[in-house]
């Protein structure tokens, strides 16, 4: 988006009176409704050539809602959607972060191997990153690992239950930082934001064969319930907490943002956006930049009824989702001829 006001702006989405609103987040109680969805935002923004946060400042009304009464009520939403779910993109990047492959080849190899000859793809894939990850501009930097979520219908919102497939072996979180993005009429790609996510993984499947990595991807994810306008801190320090019931089983603090990463966004961005499929007009994109941090690391299998919890002061309310039981398939999978 253009860069009009410096200002750093949080913004939520929510159900209201049978429509979707986009609010300006003014502080842990209240949130002030616009006058339409974060997609229409932004797509006025473009049309007008204007900020985003300018666009949501013109938006407000003088209604303002209860925050917590959103979040017991069930009416959150992630904070961008798309109207057709089906043009909402879901991908991310692994082993971005200073420590990544450190989680990564404890699972999958002996990490102290350091003939280059011997080492794990995962850590060779790592280096290449810290490497060439932060080109100078105008450069191209070194490709990351690369891979597709989903499109929109896989999203959770904030503090629904993120369902556990029966096919799944493990249910860990990712505490990561998302990228939100609208493609333009011109097939121009622009950041809105970025907002806390929760990229959701079955790390017994990846432990297996790393090339089962985008089958241990293809499920549920979650992000929000904030988004951040304006400009991300090059050092942001949260926690990841597993609970139940309101008691803490497992914390850890983990780090994110350029100064804990062996790639830049810009980087990563342009290798996502390099592809003219994923520059189609009017389309969103949520992109999971990475993360070094699981419980999964430390022995934890969470279990149905469980909540993880992603916190980054920097996005105010933290990311929450219970852990659904596992579904049993109802559905059939098995294919009938023409």
């Amino acid at each position: 988006m253009h860069h009009d006001t410096p200002e750093t702006l949080r913004i939520i989405q929510c159900r209201h009176q049978g429509s979707v609103r986009a609010a300006l987040v003014e502080g842990p109680d209240f949130v002030r409704l616009t006058d339409a969805d974060t997609y229409t935002l932004a797509r006025r923004a473009l049309a007008e050539g204007k900020g985003l946060a300018t666009t949501v400042k013109a938006s407000l009304g003088d209604e303002t809602l209860d925050y917590a009464d959103l979040v017991a009520s069930g009416q959150l939403l992630p904070p961008l959607t798309h109207p057709d779910p089906a043009h909402c993109l879901v991908t991310g990047t692994g082993l971005t972060h200073l420590g990544s492959a450190d989680t990564r080849s404890a699972m999958h190899a002996d990490s102290s191997e350091t003939d280059d000859a011997q080492l794990t793809d995962s850590m060779r894939m790592f280096r290449l990153g810290v490497e060439g990850g932060k080109p100078a501009e105008g450069q191209v930097g070194a490709q990351p690992e690369w891979f597709y979520k989903g499109d929109g219908d896989c999203v959770v919102a904030p503090e629904a239950p993120l369902p556990w497939p029966s096919f799944a072996e493990d249910a860990g979180e990712e505490p990561e930082l998302a990228g939100l993005y609208l493609i333009d009429d011109q097939g121009r790609p622009h950041r809105l934001g970025f907002a806390i996510g929760n990229e959701f993984s079955d790390h017994i499947t990846e432990r297996y064969n790393y090339l089962w990595l985008a089958h241990s991807k293809l499920r549920a994810c979650s992000f929000g319930p904030e988004l951040l306008i304006g400009e991300l801190p090059s050092h942001l320090e949260g926690t990841s907490r597993i609970t139940r019931d309101g008691e803490t089983l497992w914390e850890k603090p983990f780090l994110t943002g350029e100064d804990n990463m062996a790639h830049s966004i810009a980087n990563l961005e342009h290798h996502h956006f390099k592809y003219p499929g994923f520059r189609r007009p009017g389309d969103v994109h949520v992109h999971f930049f990475g993360t070094a941090t699981l419980s999964f690391a430390d022995g934890v299998s969470v279990k149905p009824g469980e909540r993880y919890e992603i916190e980054l002061p920097a996005f105010g309310r933290p990311l929450r989702n219970p852990l659904a039981p596992p579904t049993e398939d109802e559905e059939q999978t098995s294919v009938t001829p023409m």
